[in-house]
């Protein structure tokens, strides 16, 4: 099969995710996967490298002078920048390891502004992703994207919709963001977290508020422990206590405890905690094992993988 050149203008896009999503697909077909990702951007992709490494049982990235060597298909993950001038300095790689290359590219619900970018690789472009779709969009998107890349001669190769598993972060990961203390339970840092859900605007009964969502963060002033109360009620990975780092009231911790929730009090106001959840979703790597059966099943609903490979 060869080669396939996975790359983006813009960080963040999900390389490593669409990476990792065909590297799946190829694995449960039999085939032997390869991974290389050139370290142009320092200790940002070690975390990706040793994720891809573990994810595809590999025991050292693929040396370039021995990039098919016994290999069915060897991935190879590059940012490539927002100019023409940036595709210019990797399709030397592309042409040399023959390869086939692949752009991926974050949904803004803009038009794209990397098409001339992606028109250099010529011959060599197999298409392009659209990443990280809203999924209530997912059908208009995918027919504006095939009218608007087709005519610039790019076959979009697939539509992915947002999925909160993939974007999920961890209970532990959520406490650093914040800069605050778990108080309790800290075996339960790696799970994840899907949902968010302030308490501060509950009107009525905070029960049948908070049970609307799972797995979720329940973002609660330090000054509710009703609302809190009401959240350990209802089906949550973690409590988050705003306004104060010092422990709530004794009857929130013991029944956190009791129910394996951890607490995270934090002096963090709660637009503060907001804006640190929302910066980290869209810088959210793919570090943890958790996601790869999810992700695996996301690109193959959703990817051409037989146009791909």
């Amino acid at each position: 099969m060869g080669v396939l050149y996975i790359v983006s203008a813009e960080e963040f896009a999900g390389k490593t995710a669409v990476c990792a999503g065909i590297a799946i697909n190829l694995l449960n077909q039999g085939k032997n996967v390869g991974y290389l990702r050139p370290q142009t951007d320092g200790k940002k992709s070690d975390g990706d490298i040793a994720f891809m490494k573990q994810s595809l049982g590999l025991e050292d990235v693929v040396n370039a002078p021995d990039l098919i060597k016994g290999r069915d298909i060897v991935l190879v993950e590059s940012r490539i920048g927002p100019k023409v001038s940036d595709a210019k300095n990797v399709l030397g790689a592309v042409k040399e390891m023959k390869a086939r290359v692949i752009a991926v590219e974050a949904y803004t619900g803009q038009d794209s502004k990397y098409i001339d970018i992606y028109k250099w690789f010529s011959d060599s472009l197999l298409g392009v992703v659209l990443n990280k779709v809203p999924a209530s969009q997912l059908k208009g998107v995918k027919e504006k994207a095939a009218a608007k890349f087709g005519a610039a001669g790019i076959k979009v190769l697939g539509v992915i919709p947002e999925n909160r598993v993939i974007l999920a972060i961890t209970i532990g990961e959520l406490a650093d963001i914040i800069k605050g203390k778990i108080l309790n339970n800290p075996e339960k840092s790696g799970e994840l977290v899907e949902n968010y859900m302030l308490g501060a605007m509950v009107v009525g009964s905070g029960v049948d508020y908070f049970v609307r969502k799972s797995n979720k963060a329940a973002i609660i002033h330090q000054d509710r422990p009703d609302m809190q109360l009401a959240a350990l009620e209802t089906p949550t990975k973690c409590l988050v206590l705003s306004g104060s780092s010092q422990p709530p009231i004794y009857n929130i911790i013991q029944k956190a405890g009791s129910r394996g929730v951890p607490v995270i009090a934090t002096d963090a106001s709660t637009a503060e905690i907001i804006a640190g959840i929302e910066e980290a979703l869209h810088k959210s790597r793919l570090h943890q094992q958790k996601k790869l059966s999810g992700l695996g099943e996301l690109i193959k609903q959703n990817l051409d993988i037989k146009a791909v490979v």
